[in-house]
């Protein structure tokens, strides 16, 4: 009696079995098409929405420039006098704006952080009582400076560099 070994291949392995590249894969998954071929081994795409308006290459709301990271390098500038904006002027104030966490600690100073948190994606929040960034889903703490304050969470959120203009009506967001 002959038995046969039945052999199984994930999608992943049979396209690169045909010879497509590394970017070509990656194009796939990022589009969607090869969140259906594993058993838990890739977790599906997430994403957020920003709560504040973004068009990644500027807007008349009184943000201009790239705010998310997918594009490129991150560069904006945001009109403080305009009033989607205008509560990033109080101390103790944070908003979402793009890939971005901007805050104005409870000591006067900017910071603008990665908003993902760097344990499992979720969207960190600044807190003023504490003075630093928090995330709600397991408890992660940053400081200021992006450096982890607190785990589970063991690697830091990236800081990007915010200057308040000499007037101190437009913040200006660079890598």
């Amino acid at each position: 009696m002959n038995t046969t070994k039945k052999e199984t291949m994930k999608r992943g392995e049979f396209l690169r079995s045909l010879s497509l590249g590394t970017s070509t894969l990656m194009a796939f998954y990022c589009m969607g098409t090869m969140t259906s071929c594993s058993t838990g081994d890739m977790d599906p795409l997430t994403t957020t929405t920003p709560t504040t308006p973004d068009t990644g290459t500027g807007n008349t709301s009184g943000l201009t420039g790239n705010t998310t990271t997918s594009a490129g390098a991150i560069s904006f500038t945001v009109d403080l006098t305009n009033a989607t904006y205008s509560k990033l002027k109080t101390a103790g104030s944070y908003m979402i704006i793009g890939d971005l966490i901007v805050a104005l600690s409870t000591t006067n100073t900017y910071a603008a952080l990665s908003k993902v948190c760097t344990h499992e994606g979720t969207t960190v929040q600044y807190r003023s009582s504490e003075n630093d960034i928090y995330c709600a889903n397991h408890g992660s703490e940053f400081k200021l400076t992006g450096a982890v304050d607190k785990g589970p969470a063991v690697a830091a959120l990236k800081a990007y560099k915010a200057v308040l203009s000499t007037d101190g009506n437009t913040l200006t967001v660079t890598a």
